[in-house]
């Protein structure tokens, strides 16, 4: 993994009309945050959205594909984020079309978390 200053700097700008964005480096890479919610990944100077079951099938019909990542054991691994459609990083409207699904993604995840939290406090 690995990412550029110069590239960082240019998707959180491109990026600040969503909201606060807030930088993870993470292995070379980094984790992109809006409003504290996880929902973008940046790596080898490419960038991956968050998807779910809900908005999977739009990245997918664009013939965009999932993060993947090799571990110690050389097995792939692969992530719930795809790429975000080529053209995108060079307009800003449709770039930030797209990072919306990834932060509505990031959303609902957390939502189901806090779901599943409740749960297990009350006993159900």
């Amino acid at each position: 993994m690995a990412v550029s200053r110069e590239f960082l700097d240019f998707i959180t700008d491109q990026l600040s009309p969503l909201g606060v964005i807030r930088v993870k480096r993470m292995f070379g890479g980094a984790g992109l945050y809006c409003d504290e919610l996880f929902f973008a990944i940046l790596d080898d100077e490419a960038l991956y959205f968050k998807v779910d079951n809900e908005n999977r099938a739009e990245f997918e019909r664009n013939n965009l594909a999932p993060f993947t990542f090799v571990m110690k054991d050389g097995k792939t691994a692969s992530m719930s984020y795809y790429s975000a459609p080529e053209g995108c990083l060079e307009d800003q409207d449709l770039l930030i079309e797209w990072a919306r699904e990834g932060v509505a993604a990031a959303l609902r995840a957390k939502q189901k978390k806090r779901k599943k939290t409740k749960r297990k406090q009350s006993g159900s």
